[in-house]
């Protein structure tokens, strides 16, 4: 049998695990491709999609 503090520290170092986790995902940045027809109009050849990258 383990001792108490033993297992409060695997609990802990778990529950602090999953909280990164929660986190990191948190931050992945989302991406959404922005349609043609609302880019501004100019003269210039047109590039690869333009895409707008939120980072919250």
């Amino acid at each position: 049998m383990l001792d108490a503090y033993i297992i409060d520290q695997i609990k802990r170092r778990e529950e602090e695990r999953q909280r990164m986790e929660r986190e990191r995902e948190l931050r992945l940045p989302l991406e959404l491709p922005i349609p043609e027809e609302d880019w501004p109009q100019n003269d210039e050849p047109k590039e690869t999609p333009r895409v707008i990258i939120l980072d919250l």
